[in-house]
């Protein structure tokens, strides 16, 4: 009687995590392999869209599937594909801009949200189809409504490609003037990373890498509604011993391993109801959160003690949270993945919105934060009119934190056109709303024009 108990209550808690605490798996993501897609111009944009229909196209279907089966919502159905730059092989901007949008198509038949790896990756080097890729990047976007890109300048190993990062500051204002008709939308589609990974399922920044197999599906999972909803029942129902941080821990922790365990399971059977030539690869444990109530990483942290997301000991909150997170999944998969850890997405994240309208949350100690945290400035809004020379040593502050601490860092960084610090633009959907923060007013133009490398750092000789 005991055992059945125990079964009903669990079965009640994930009921309850479900249906009230906004469980669910963000993504599941179909990696699929162009390199042997031979071709060129306009055949071999139809090559890639064939490839792309005919392993994407049954994943919608299937997910939904799953997800009635086992009760788990899937939110999100995406395809991710071989950095682009290395499938168009031409110094041709004009024809990556045709390869975008036959990656856009093939998108739109099949029916998933986003599909991403307009990639190039420049972190020692700028080759010719890389350049063309970066040149194509504001129309490429602009001219499509589901493609994601993604440019790698930076690793441990190499250190920070500083005339790539340069040009990442044109590209990015480059796509808000050229989506300036919905407030530069587009740049909340293309990430600048350092240490990219191969097998991120998380958009705007997944591709699929050159080590992967033919098609893998990678799941994302979520969850930070569930985190939240068991630091505060801790913190309203103390054990008789009481509470530390240690406590808190703990609870993220087991959460974090439940949460994990829905995921590889409905990565496992949608893997193998799509069939061959498709492998399930792996668990990408960030916490995820959406513009939803309680559905923040800004409340969790709120939940420890802080006021608010951004006030003093929020670095080492985040921290806690995040290290939890990677030990509770990784004890319930041996396929952690991705980039594992939790995401600061501020206008993706109600909590984070807030703190910034409060004034509790500036870039810089945003940057601060994603020194422990997944990922880094993520949906960060900033005026309009931030000079390209700016954008870039934002982004290179942020390549710096990867680098040297041998993590993945990325930014996507929003110039909103025509708005200034303190200005509110509604996006909607996972999207949100952005708040625009001030930009430091003091100049990097010598920094940044510099140009070079900054070399590895001594760790990066690790073998």
């Amino acid at each position: 009687m005991g055992m059945a108990e125990t079964g009903f209550d669990e079965v009640l808690q994930t009921l309850r995590m479900v249906e009230v605490e906004h469980l669910d798996i963000r993504t599941v993501t179909l990696g699929v392999s162009l390199l042997d897609v031979e071709g060129s111009g306009d055949i071999l944009a139809e090559r890639i869209y064939e490839r792309v229909v005919e392993l994407g196209g049954p994943l919608v279907g299937i997910a939904k599937q799953v997800s009635d089966d086992l009760g788990v919502p899937i939110v999100n159905k995406r395809v991710s594909v071989t950095p682009m730059a290395l499938v168009g092989r031409t110094d041709k901007p004009e024809v990556f801009v045709k390869l975008a949008q036959a990656l856009d198509r093939a998108a739109d038949t099949i029916g998933i949200d986003y599909i991403a790896g307009f990639s190039a990756l420049v972190h020692k080097g700028v080759t010719a189809a890389d350049q063309a890729l970066i040149d194509a990047l504001p129309e490429a976007i602009a001219s499509t409504r589901r493609l994601c890109g993604s440019v790698n300048v930076a690793t441990t190993r190499a250190g920070i490609n500083m005339d790539a990062v340069l040009a990442m500051g044109h590209t990015v204002r480059g796509i808000a003037q050229a989506t300036a008709a919905h407030d530069g939308i587009g740049c909340a589609r293309f990430v600048v990373f350092a240490n990219a990974v191969e097998d991120n399922p998380f958009i705007a920044g997944a591709f699929h890498g050159v080590g992967e197999a033919q098609a893998v599906l990678n799941v994302g999972v979520s969850g930070p509604g569930v985190v939240n909803s068991a630091v505060r029942r801790l913190m309203a129902n103390p054990p008789p011993s009481g509470i530390d941080l240690g406590s808190v821990a703990d609870v993220v922790k087991r959460m974090a391993f439940k949460i994990t365990r829905a995921g590889e399971l409905v990565g496992r059977v949608v893997a193998r109801r799509l069939g061959p030539p498709v492998h399930f690869g792996v668990v990408d444990l960030s916490l995820a959160p959406t513009p939803a109530e309680g559905d923040s990483v800004a409340n969790i942290l709120e939940a420890m003690g802080l006021e608010r997301a951004g006030a003093p000991g929020s670095t080492a909150a985040l921290m806690l949270l995040t290290d939890a997170v990677k030990k509770g999944g990784a004890m319930a998969t041996s396929y952690v993945g991705g980039l594992s850890g939790a995401f600061i997405p501020v206008s993706e994240d109600a909590g984070m919105v807030e703190a910034a309208r409060l004034g509790a949350l500036t870039i810089e100690k945003l940057e601060a934060m994603t020194s422990v945290c997944s990922v880094g400035l993520d949906m960060v809004a900033i005026p309009g009119d931030t000079e390209p020379e700016v954008i870039a040593a934002i982004v290179a502050d942020q390549m710096a934190i990867g680098v040297v601490n041998s993590k993945t860092t990325a930014a996507r960084l929003l110039p909103i056109p025509g708005k200034k610090p303190g200005d509110v633009v509604r996006f909607g959907g996972l999207l949100g709303d952005a708040i625009v923060m001030a930009v430091n007013p003091f100049s990097p133009h010598g920094f940044v024009k510099l140009g070079g490398r900054i070399p590895a750092p001594i760790q990066s000789l690790k073998n």
